[in-house]
Parts: C-alpha cells; sequence; structure tokens
C-alpha cells in the first residue's frame, strides 16, 4: 500500500495548510472548550485523513506506513487534540480489522472508518491490566450464537466519538495467558454497554478519554475478529509495533511545533541588551533540542521503511516510541526554560504543550515497556 508520489505530496502539502490555516488557528478554542469544533473534524474528512491507514478498496487512501508517519508528523505541528480525532481510526482501532478481519467485517466497517462516518476505540486497557495487558479480566462468554462481555475498560480514547469498539476479552478462564484472549468488533449502541464521561487529564484538553463498561453485554459470534478465538492479544500486539510507530510521528511533529516557538521567542526576546538568542547557554538549548529532532525523525522513517518492506520491526518501533517521547518531553521543558517565567504562563503555548507531551511516555506502551521490549529482543537475537 501506497500512494503515488506526485499525489502524496499534493496531499502532504495540503495537510500543511490545513495545519497552518486552520488547526493552529483554533487551537486557544480547543483549549477553552476542551473539544474539537465539529466543523474541523468535517473539514478532516473531506481530507481523508480518517482513511489514512485503511486500503484504498474500503475506501481508504492507503498510505505506506513512512508516508503515513509524514503526514502525522505535519498534523502534529499543531495541538495534539486534533491527532487525537483521526489517531484510533487511522491507528489501533482499525489495523486489527485490517490485518485479521473476515471480509465481512472489513466490508461492514472500514468503509464506514474510512469517510470518517464512523470512528473507532481499542479498548485494551483496564482498571487492573495497563502494562501487562495480558492480564485482563474482562470475559466474553460463549451463550448459544453470541457472546456475552462483562468486564471495565478504562482510558479509552475516543470512546464517547466512537460507532466501533474493538474489545479485548478473555474467551478461555483456564488459559490465563495471552493466548485465552479474544478480539471483537463491538457497537457502543449495544444494551449493557456503558460509556462513562469524559475523564478530567493533565493536558491534552479536547482529546476524549472514559471508561467503558460491559455488564452483560450480548454481541453476535459474527463480532469475534477474525472468527477465531485466541487471537486478540497477538493482534493487539501487532497493531501496537505499528501504533507505536505512528506515536513516534507524533511525537516528532509536536516537537518541531515546540521548537519553533522556542526559536521564535529566543530570536524576539532581549535581556541585558540583546536577543537572547545570542547567549551561548540558550544556543545549547536550541541545539540538544535540534539535534534530538532530526534523529528522531531520521529513525522513525528508517524504521518505517523496514516496516513497509516486511520486516520484523518490534524492537526498532520500541526504540522509536522510547526516544522521540523522551526527546519530546526534553525538548518542551528546554522551551519553557528558553522562555523563562513567562513559560509557565498559560499566555504562552509552551506551558500548554509542555503538559500535552508528558502523555507521549505513557499511552500505547510506557518508556519502562519499550525498555523491555527493546531488551528482550537483543537478548532473543543474541540467543539465536
Amino acid at each position: 500500500m501506497a500512494l503515488d508520489i506526485e499525489t502524496f505530496e499534493l496531499m502532504k502539502d495540503a495537510v500543511t495548510r490545513f495545519v497552518r490555516e486552520k488547526l493552529v488557528p483554533a487551537e486557544d478554542t480547543v483549549e477553552e472548550t476542551n473539544d474539537v469544533p465539529e466543523e474541523i473534524i468535517q473539514e478532516m474528512r473531506e481530507l481523508g485523513l480518517f482513511g489514512l491507514s485503511i486500503p484504498e478498496e474500503y475506501g481508504g487512501l492507503g498510505l505506506s506506513m513512512a508516508q503515513e508517519c509524514e503526514i502525522i508528523h505535519e498534523l502534529c505541528k499543531a495541538s495534539l487534540a486534533f491527532r487525537s480525532v483521526i489517531g484510533t481510526t487511522v491507528g489501533i482501532g482499525s489495523q486489527g480489522l485490517v490485518m485479521t478481519g473476515t471480509d465481512e467485517q472489513k466490508k461492514q466497517y472500514l468503509p464506514r472508518l474510512a469517510s470518517g462516518e464512523i470512528m473507532s476505540s481499542f479498548c485494551l486497557t483496564e482498571p487492573e491490566a495497563g502494562s501487562d495487558a495480558a492480564s485482563l479480566r474482562t470475559v466474553a462468554v460463549k451463550d448459544g450464537e453470541d457472546y456475552v462481555l462483562n468486564g471495565t475498560k478504562r482510558y479509552i480514547t475516543n470512546a464517547l466519538r466512537a460507532g466501533m469498539l474493538t474489545v479485548m476479552a478473555r474467551t478461555d478462564s483456564s488459559k490465563k495467558s495471552a493466548s485465552g484472549i479474544s478480539a471483537f468488533l463491538v457497537d457502543p449502541s449495544t444494551p449493557g454497554v456503558t460509556i462513562a464521561k469524559a475523564d478530567e487529564k493533565m493536558g491534552q484538553r479536547g482529546t476524549k478519554t472514559s471508561d467503558v463498561i460491559f455488564e452483560d453485554a450480548r454481541v453476535p459470534a459474527s463480532a469475534l475478529l477474525g472468527g477465531v478465538e485466541g487471537q486478540g492479544f497477538y493482534t493487539a500486539m501487532k497493531v501496537l509495533d505499528r501504533g507505536r510507530l505512528h506515536l513516534s510521528s507524533v511525537s516528532t511533529g509536536i516537537s518541531e511545533r515546540i521548537l519553533a516557538e522556542a526559536l521564535g521567542y529566543a530570536a524576539e526576546r532581549k535581556q541585558f541588551g540583546t536577543v537572547i538568542g545570542e547567549f551561548q547557554l540558550v544556543q545549547a538549548l536550541l541545539a540538544d533540542s535540534q539535534a534530538e529532532l532530526f534523529a528522531g525523525k531520521a529513525m522513525t522513517l528508517d524504521a518505517a521503511k523496514k516496516y513497509d518492506n516486511n520486516e520484523d520491526i518490534s524492537m526498532l518501533a520500541a526504540c522509536c516510541k522510547m526516544f522521540t517521547t523522551e526527546a519530546a518531553g526534553r525538548i518542551a521543558d528546554r522551551a519553557v526554560q528558553i522562555h523563562g517565567g513567562a513559560g509557565y504562563m498559560a499566555e504562552y503555548k509552551v506551558e500548554r504543550f509542555y503538559r500535552d507531551v508528558r502523555l507521549l511516555r505513557l499511552y500505547e506502551g510506557t518508556t519502562q515497556i519499550q525498555q523491555l521490549v527493546i531488551a528482550r529482543n537483543m537478548l532473543k537475537s543474541h540467543m539465536n
């Protein structure tokens, strides 16, 4: 899957203009209202942003992973709330279906996801199962031609906006390991499914996360992703590899925006009769940030191209996710430092971005989980 170069460049230019002309001017509105305006979401539909990763045969754009990374990098030069609107549909919410869904399931959902008619969410995390995803407690019990779901999912992005939930549940209670977990495609309007109110968070206002509660929610056997039990966790892990490259581009995009804010301030703010950008210690903060940004972009695109070549990139995806998200935190911290006291004030956007990027090191696998993935892959490779 990939768009031809000319068409892709036209789309990338369109996204860059959209960010500059529509998204950046709307950032304060999103911060104040804690929501993304519907007219902006509609423009995202019209640009095809919901269908970035969905194959062309189902109405999507069918971008390669490298192309998706470039688009997401551009999109994330604006507040991360905008990317969050499409994030779960483009990434973890739809890719399990793309990778392992039956023909009927793909036909049922992918065209509507690609157009943005419905959005999807990925329901894995639970109150007692975060980093240890294999310990989840939500169960799906076979009952005739149906499955009955019970359990609670936590911090589910876009659940309040979703028209489809990809739900991980244990179908075989005799297996306490990952092999007893299956995935289901669930309509959130199903009786017994409750979407709780939006969470109050440190940052990323305008993004929507909430609990999803299943109480004897009955879904047909046709909702079992791929039609096979016991594959849910493995599908989740495959999806997360891809999602980590996506999030790496989220991190480099917002890092580039933050650095631009810091550079602009350093070039204008005067102290001791000269602009602070002339001071070598401020230059060091800028230079360190630029080097980390360059490294993060380069490693992410390199891993994305390897993914497109069907290489095993589990370790590389973890490296990218770990480095770029940690770097985003450091770049945001330096930007606040360059602004001085002003950087602590809501008047300047680096204060907001400083809070927003903190989440990047937590979701879709914390930094510590990435370290485990990297080290285990290194040891496995060495043993072989």
